[in-house]
């Protein structure tokens, strides 16, 4: 018992320290691991900010590597493949998209893939890149193929980590839900509340210390004072989501694309208001990346069986062996 006790104690001790982390709108007060650059442009009439960090290798071999984060990630959850890439030789560009993290979060603005595919080819064109790989995570994987579609041109390689958009949900049958009722939802998001889903998909049930403070980081900006701003982009960006479907359009791809999974991957954003019986057939990402590599006209596909929705978190060192495996077999 007096074991059980020290440890509550100690608990009780570190979870206050933690909750009262409180970050910016444009989550100030975060560190990032490389230098933060910022982007300023005007679009919709809105004057905008993207932060992104610029990454130069030692020896660099020529390539560009574009990273997109997920929804509930921002560009500093790349560190690790940051690091991977820039020591084989790749400049990575890794951006905060509008709406996300350090960048603007504007009151007003018609999130769409489209949109956000531009912002980020306008940024590498401010920066005199031509050509890059464009790599996307999760939601960053949907709006990784949305700019290899719209830029093809600028798209040597397409690379997609366990993206959102490898079914339609609409279609299936999962209820819409308005921008309003999201935004309610948003507003009552918590560290417990992010960990306990990133717990069940992100990371197939497990949990490593190591994790915790990519949830710190999006709890922070829910207990600061643009606690709003935030849960109101969040809105807008899950209405995007639902609404924008990709997965019709992946015979288009002119590109070399390396689709990567984890089997124990369950993301169907939307999928707790659909039905009992079809929730359970959503997220089947072992079917999913397989139906869809055979769509895709150049494709390689690599499962991780053990792994969930962010295996470039949960496991580094496999991971990034087989991302560089991929990147090398594209010839420039």
């Amino acid at each position: 018992m007096r074991h059980v006790l020290t440890l509550a104690a100690l608990l009780a001790l570190t979870i206050p320290t933690q909750a009262q982390q409180a970050y910016g709108p444009m989550l100030e007060g975060f560190a990032y691991p490389f230098a933060v650059h910022h982007f300023a442009f005007t679009s919709q009439g809105e004057k905008l900010d993207m932060a992104y960090m610029d990454v130069a290798p030692q020896k660099p071999n020529g390539r560009t590597v574009v990273l997109l984060h997920g929804k509930n990630f921002c560009a500093a959850t790349w560190k690790g493949t940051i690091a991977a890439l820039t020591g084989a030789g790749y400049r990575v560009i890794a951006p905060d998209q509008i709406g996300f993290c350090k960048s603007t979060k504007p009151a007003h603005y018609q999130f769409t893939f489209e949109q956000l595919a531009g912002n980020t080819h306008a940024l590498l064109e401010s920066l005199g890149i031509k050509r890059a790989t464009i790599m996307g995570h999760s939601m960053g994987g949907m709006l990784a193929a949305r700019y290899a579609l719209t830029f093809p041109e600028s798209t040597e390689q397409l690379v997609m980590v366990d993206p959102l958009g490898l079914e339609d949900w609409r279609a299936k049958g999962v209820p819409w839900h308005s921008v309003d009722e999201q935004y309610q939802a948003q507003l009552k998001t918590s560290a417990e509340s992010i960990r306990n889903y990133e717990r069940a998909t992100y990371y197939a049930g497990t949990w490593k210390p190591d994790y915790e403070k990519w949830v710190q980081m999006l709890a922070g900006m829910y207990r600061g004072p643009g606690k709003a701003i935030v849960a109101w982009n969040s809105a807008l960006t899950y209405d995007m989501i639902y609404t924008q479907p990709v997965i019709h359009e992946f015979g288009k791809f002119a590109m070399p694309v390396l689709l990567i999974v984890g089997d124990h991957d369950n993301t169907a954003p939307g999928k707790q208001y659909a039905p009992p019986e079809l929730r359970k057939m959503l997220g089947n990402y072992p079917v999913l990346a397989k139906q869809a590599i055979k769509a895709i006209p150049n494709g390689t596909l690599v499962e991780f069986a053990d792994l969930g929705h962010s295996p470039q978190v949960q496991d580094p060192a496999r991971f990034h062996a087989a991302l560089l495996k991929g990147l090398s077999a594209l010839k420039p």
